[in-house]
């Protein structure tokens, strides 16, 4: 059963290897071609060492690994292609957080939509077209690619009506949902059995059955009286409340989404919580990201000493894309939910838009069954999205910066939060600043330049602000002194007395 699987941006190094691991616990994959492409070559070296160690420990001597810097290289002759690259790396999105700060935009993650996902999707789709274009070009005529990149919708838009690419998004958010969502109703999760619907990140629990029982109406009393749910997820708790269904995603992504929560500086922390970044912390992601960078050092010959990783069934993530695998290629039946163009699969959302639904794969492909209407409310939330990402997307393939900067008015926490002259100087702002990642943009950016030159910043900014809810990164000392007392370095909060 032997094929190739290409995995561009490989350099993310513990989830490609989670990827990898899932793959090859199966028998039948015990003799594939795999293909690690990253532009850094420092990053692709650690994740080929520490797999071609875990593979040759689990004796599969026939799978073959490679690695290159040459994306038309790896893509040569795949049948799978998994995108997991982040355009810009740290240093873009910092500026995705940074800048809009200096306007009281206030993000925890900024990789979805609001004004850092509507930025990474501009730096990320002339690299997913790119892509595409390899693809044709030189992968196999039914080749399938894996979007795992953020922001999902707007990649996964972009590869299937611009790249001319069959590409099917993936995400782990309704797995997440779902696990937490049979906690709080004090039920196995094997057991409840649930329809989501929406558009990644957010995405609706529209049926919860749990022995054929409806638990819908239960949730909003659960997550009231579970002590610590209560206090963190107050965001989508409150969704809950005023819509009637509960929303993938954590309380920090939910909440930079919507135009009500926020907003206002003072009232933020009253819907956050800072036990862990994902939670709602300004500029969280960033920090987790910047602070696992610096760890690397720190824990690459760490995970060189540990024993090597161990494939089998039991340790199998939930990630979708080896269960998608598998079933194309065994017939083996996988149900999960996956982000696809729409075509009327619900049915009042926009048939060109990317939604997240459920599914079925098999060996005759990816079935994707008709969802129906979304209740009003929610539909309503993802039209406004949908809204924006259409305008990236637009914006994105042509270098066109009026739609850039009427996707940003239209977004629904950066219109809460600006008026339109702020909005015009912040895209100013971010097409000077990210213009070696926006080659489309080549015009903008010098006519943004030249007013910038020529006028300065007429608008005032919140030169320095930090955001209601910012923590400082730490150092690679301080991250050391946490990890002495126990303390996960990825998510958790600490300061050195």
């Amino acid at each position: 059963m032997g094929f190739k699987i290409a995995f561009i941006g490989a350099g993310s190094i513990g989830f490609t290897r989670k990827l990898v691991r899932d793959l090859l616990s199966l028998p039948e994959f015990s003799d594939l071609d795999l293909v690690f492409m990253d532009i850094s070559e420092t990053n692709l070296d650690m994740v080929y060492r520490l797999v071609e160690r875990d593979v040759r420990a689990n004796g599969l001597s026939r799978v073959s690994l490679s690695k290159t810097t040459d994306q038309r290289r790896a893509v040569d002759a795949a049948k799978y292609v998994i995108n997991c690259a982040r355009v810009g790396g740290i240093e873009a999105f910092a500026s995705d957080i940074e800048i809009p700060l200096r306007y009281g935009v206030d993000q925890c993650v900024g990789d979805t939509i609001c004004a850092g996902g509507i930025m990474y999707g501009q730096r990320g789709i002339p690299m997913i077209l790119g892509l595409c274009g390899d693809i044709r070009d030189r992968a196999r005529d039914d080749v399938l690619m894996l979007n795992y990149a953020n922001p999902n919708a707007m990649l996964t838009w972009a590869a299937n009506e611009f790249g001319g690419v069959r590409t099917v998004g993936l995400c782990h958010g309704v797995q997440g949902g779902h696990r937490q969502i049979a906690r709080v109703l004090g039920v196995p999760q094997e057991d409840l059995d649930i329809v989501c619907a929406g558009i990644n990140h957010q995405t609706w629990y529209i049926e919860l059955r749990y022995h054929g029982e409806d638990m819908t109406g239960k949730l909003l009393a659960a997550y009231e009286r579970d002590p610590e749910l209560s206090r963190t997820e107050k965001v989508r708790i409150d969704m809950l409340r005023r819509f009637g269904y509960f929303s993938t995603e954590s309380n920090g992504h939910l909440s930079e989404y919507l135009p009500w929560y926020r907003k206002r500086p003072e009232e933020i922390r009253d819907w956050i919580a800072l036990d862990s970044w994902i939670l709602g912390e300004t500029g969280g992601y960033l920090r987790v990201c910047t602070e696992k960078r610096n760890w690397f050092e720190e824990d690459f010959p760490k995970w060189l000493a540990e024993e090597p990783e161990r494939y089998d069934a039991e340790r199998r993530s939930n990630e979708h894309g080896s269960y998608i695998v598998e079933s194309l290629e065994t017939g083996r039946i996988y149900r999960g939910h996956f982000n696809v163009v729409n075509n009327g699969t619900i049915t009042n959302l926009p048939d060109d838009a990317v939604v997240e639904v459920p599914g079925y794969v098999d060996a005759l492909g990816l079935n994707i069954p008709r969802v129906g209407d979304l209740p009003l409310g929610p539909a309503a939330v993802c039209n406004a999205s949908i809204s924006v990402q259409r305008l990236a997307v637009a914006a994105a393939v042509n270098g066109d910066d009026f739609l850039l900067r009427q996707a940003m008015m239209l977004d629904p926490l950066t219109g809460a939060v600006c008026n339109p002259p702020e909005i015009w100087q912040m895209v100013d702002e971010f097409l000077v600043a990210q213009e070696k990642w926006l080659p489309q943009y080549a015009s903008a950016v010098a006519r943004a330049k030249k007013r910038i030159e020529e006028e300065g910043l007429k608008i005032p900014i919140k030169e320095g602000y930090r955001g209601a809810a910012r923590l400082d990164t730490k150092t690679v000392e301080e991250l050391r002194v946490g990890e002495a007392r126990g303390l996960d370095v990825e998510t958790k909060a600490f300061r050195l007395d």
